[in-house]
């Protein structure tokens, strides 16, 4: 099946989303359970604690008793109201990592209240297309205090369409911004399965909803697949992919082939398949690679093929490089509770 699809649905009560190129599950998107830790994006009102001394940050206190941290924090006096947005998933049993640059990110539209100015996708190449979206969003933002992001999905998008994304975020914008005083408090909600799929996935060949969508496109199958460590390889190779406490282990393995060049097979397939392993499975943080044995001088073809995946991916990912006992290790943003957490089995 070529083209895209996007299948929206629900399993067990929380909303999934799932995007399928060329009849492959390439991405998916759970909302996360009730009572698990805030979600990127969100937006609090959140009071100020003690600060860590040593650690260049500050505790703060979210409602409901919750906590967040934030990191680079300086002068601050405890007991202050201030605006803040997560990051990152945080850890079970960790405070919620924050920051006070908070965004308002929509489909066409990112509103940036601390840093000023117009901005366009470098995507969008046309001048004559800049022009237009510049002259769409001038007199909307003027005066606003705030500065603007236009997407790379404005190219070709109807007029009212981007000028009413940009009104609602900017208004938005406004409003929070000036709601500073008070206690602890939730004031944007992190967009839910659904949302966040219309917002970053783009328009789609094929968008299927309803109660049979995720069966119909092989969505659930899929899901069962991913619960298992294993992930077969391309060329007969195969890779365990476990998440532990500390970190996410991959161990890559040849399979049956014992050619001289196996090795390099393996691990180049294993990097062409690592970022989208690793988001439908939602895993982050530290992931250390125990790669096919290769010849040093081939390393820089593996980092090659691994860094260009990574960039297509769009989740943040810092290549740390090789460790003594010849493993690669990576650190990647939390952007999304694991599979386990947001779809228990």
């Amino acid at each position: 099946m070529k083209g895209s699809v996007i299948a929206l649905g629900h399993i067990g009560g929380a909303e999934v989303a799932a995007r399928i190129i060329d009849g492959v599950l390439d991405d998916l998107l759970v909302s996360p359970p009730d009572g698990v830790a805030p979600a990127p994006g969100t937006i609090f009102r959140a009071i100020t604690e003690r600060p860590m001394k040593g650690q260049g940050g500050i505790m703060l206190r979210l409602p409901d008793g919750a906590r967040a941290y934030l990191r680079g924090a300086k002068g601050l006096a405890e007991g202050v109201p201030l605006l803040v947005q997560v990051t990152s998933t945080a850890e079970p049993g960790k405070a919620a990592p924050v920051t006070t640059r908070i965004l308002f990110k929509s489909r066409y539209a990112i509103v940036t209240p601390d840093a000023p100015g117009l901005n366009i996708s470098r995507a969008i190449r046309d001048d004559e297309e800049r022009l237009r979206l510049h002259d769409i969003a001038a007199g909307l933002m003027e005066g606003a205090g705030a500065g603007l992001i236009l997407r790379s999905i404005c190219e070709g998008a109807d007029d009212d369409d981007i000028a009413a994304d940009i009104t609602a975020m900017r208004d938005l914008a406004a409003a929070v911004m000036g709601d500073v005083a008070g206690g602890p408090e939730c004031l944007v909600a992190a967009p839910d399965a659904h949302e966040l799929a219309w917002r970053d996935w783009g328009t789609p060949d094929t968008l299927a909803d309803g109660p049979r969508a995720l069966d119909d496109y092989g969505v659930l199958d899929a899901i069962d697949t991913l619960r298992q460590p294993r992930l077969d390889l391309p060329g007969g190779g195969y890779a365990f992919i476990e998440p532990t406490r500390a970190l996410v282990a991959v161990d890559v393995n040849t399979g049956g082939d014992t050619s001289l060049a196996a090795g390099l097979k393996a691990n180049i397939a294993l990097a062409r398949a690592l970022p989208r392993a690793l988001r439908c499975r939602g895993l982050g943080g530290q992931i250390s690679l125990d790669l096919a044995p290769m010849a040093n001088k081939e390393r820089s073809q593996f980092e090659q093929v691994l860094r260009a995946a990574l960039r297509a991916d769009g989740i943040e990912t810092v290549l740390a490089g090789w460790t003594p006992l010849g493993h690669f290790e990576l650190q990647r943003k939390r952007e999304r509770l694991p599979l386990s957490a947001s779809l228990p089995p």
